[in-house]
């Protein structure tokens, strides 16, 4: 794993130098995967209007990354989460918090909660921090790029 997160973190650095960006990249160590923090003063450049630009940057290196890492015989897929100056980080909290917010209006209103349209990755987190409520059920609805979560209350469980 030392040697995929190394070649990661070089290719991120690469590509912020082509892009004429100035900065670092750090790896945290998180929970369930690491995070590659860039740490620049251009990180409106990098992030863009609600994160699109880092979405793209993401989306760019991990196909780069899949690529280098399948050339050096690495067949399974490397997870991490690309950041930059944190602000994947503060995003997710506020993910997550709204996702509890949310739960907390269903079971309290004993209705259906819907969400505003999120992209999958925040959907992911959603369903993921509320399936720790037994009471609770997510559904995503929609299409794309107007796809949100309904919560539900979890008919089958009795609090």
């Amino acid at each position: 794993m030392e040697r995929q997160k190394n070649l990661i973190k070089t290719l991120i650095a690469e590509v912020i130098d082509k892009m004429s960006v100035e900065g670092s990249v750090e790896i945290m160590e998180e929970v369930d995967c690491p995070r590659f923090v860039i740490r620049t003063k251009e990180a409106g450049l990098l992030i863009g209007e609600e994160g699109k630009n880092l979405m793209a940057l993401n989306s760019l290196i991990k196909k780069m990354a899949d690529n280098l890492l399948r050339r050096d015989g690495i067949e399974e897929r490397f997870v991490y989460i690309l950041d930059v100056n944190d602000y994947q980080a503060k995003k997710i909290e506020d993910v997550k918090n709204e996702a509890r917010v949310n739960a907390q209006r269903a079971i309290y209103f004993k209705r259906e909660v819907e969400m505003e349209p999120m992209c999958s990755y925040d959907r992911r987190i959603v369903h993921s921090i509320l399936s720790e409520y037994p009471n609770i059920k997510t559904e995503s609805v929609g299409e794309e790029p107007h796809r949100r979560i309904i919560i539900k209350l979890n008919e089958n469980v009795i609090i």
